[in-house]
């Protein structure tokens, strides 16, 4: 029987996710994790008064979220000092990294990213027919410099930057990033991406600049406030950038229940607060751990320390491999020279009493493989 064709773009896709989730990977070994520390979650969980409106939300779950995130957009740009239509709201960073893309990207244009950045992004690039062009790190941090030279190059409407850094945690100055603003093309939209801005020093924050047509940056509830699962982000930018937004985004993308959430979340300034030094105690703890066991933990300004393995890639990629089989849930870089680091997410203490009690084994039995 003849089936409805594809379209050659989506033909020419492979089948598969951005990352393969800790779920997947426990059903296919058949028994949990007994420590989540590679999902860049906050195991600390949401404040006491998040779940409180949660509950008091429950009931209402029939009803479809307000398709304009009226009350969470007027406070969020209270929280930031800017105007409601200078703030959209969706259903996660990814999922507003893909309208962008949609936005901005022709098959074929091309795309800046570092090579090893956030590879949900070059999925999206991906998927509406960009053409990625990638600029290596240096020194485990973005390479301003020839990502600018990419761009004037490809002639590229789009180029992607995390501060602070994933995968490896990094964080340049608010003043390089400024530079970097200040000498793009006019034509060429910023995708500054900050998930990681409230566990970050305020020096690498550049103050918002909301007249600037070419920039969008992204911020989102899922890391220091606890609601990964929830699916809460929203970009910062000019108005008649925000508003293209209506435009092709899913209007009861941000459910109810999430709106809820969210304006709880960020009226609690107290429990994020108590949570970034949590995560400031573990951060430092992972270093420690690494330290004790011979490796060298990346200076970090996320929720997860990229740790390097004094090696190469593969070896990096034993170690990780021991550490599932002991029962403990990490990631790792895949790009050429960050791929001899493994990356641990900070989560509660006793995750992190079994990361250390099983990293020295997990080393032992990678070494004896090599």
């Amino acid at each position: 029987m003849t089936a409805p064709h594809f379209t050659p773009l989506v033909d020419s896709l492979p089948s598969t996710v951005p990352f393969v989730g800790p779920e997947t990977l426990e059903r296919n070994r058949g028994r949990p994790f007994v420590a989540r520390l590679g999902a860049n979650e906050s195991g600390f969980g949401p404040a006491p008064s998040v779940i409180a409106a949660m509950r008091d939300a429950a009931g209402d779950v029939w009803k479809y979220g307000d398709p304009e995130n009226h009350d969470l957009k007027q406070a969020l740009a209270a929280h930031l000092g800017v105007s409601p239509r200078n703030v959209a709201v969706g259903a996660g960073v990814d999922c507003l990294l893909g309208l962008i893309v949609r936005q901005y990207i022709n098959p074929g244009d091309a795309v800046v990213n570092s090579l090893g950045g956030y590879p949900t992004f070059n999925y999206h690039v991906a998927g509406f027919g960009g053409r990625l062009v990638t600029v290596p790190y240096r020194d485990d941090r973005g390479d301003l410099g020839p990502l600018l030279d990419a761009v004037r190059r490809e002639k590229a409407p789009l180029v992607y930057l995390a501060n602070p850094d994933n995968p490896m945690g990094t964080w340049l100055d608010a003043g390089e990033i400024q530079s970097f603003i200040d000498a793009l093309p006019e034509t060429t939209m910023f995708i500054l991406d900050e998930a990681y801005g409230e566990t970050a020093p305020d020096s690498a924050i550049p103050p918002l600049d909301t007249g600037r047509p070419n920039v969008l940056r992204m911020r989102t509830f899922s890391k220091a406030y606890g609601l990964a699962g929830m699916r809460c982000g929203y970009a910062i930018g000019a108005p008649e950038q925000i508003a293209a937004f209506d435009k092709i985004r899913d209007h009861f993308g941000v459910s109810r229940m999430t709106q809820a959430a969210a304006l709880a979340a960020l009226a609690d300034q107290a429990y994020l607060r108590q949570v970034v030094g949590e995560i400031g105690a573990a951060r430092q703890r992972i270093e420690e751990i690494a330290a004790a066991n011979g490796l060298q933990a990346i200076p970090s300004a996320t929720n997860f320390v990229a740790i390097d393995c004094g090696r190469d890639g593969a070896f990096a990629r034993r170690i990780l491999d021991e550490l599932i089989e002991r029962d403990i849930f990490v990631r790792k870089p895949a790009a050429p020279v960050l791929d001899r680091c493994i990356r641990i997410s900070v989560g509660p203490r006793s995750e992190l009493d079994l990361f250390e009690e099983r990293l020295p084994l997990a080393l032992a039995a990678a070494d004896k493989t090599s």
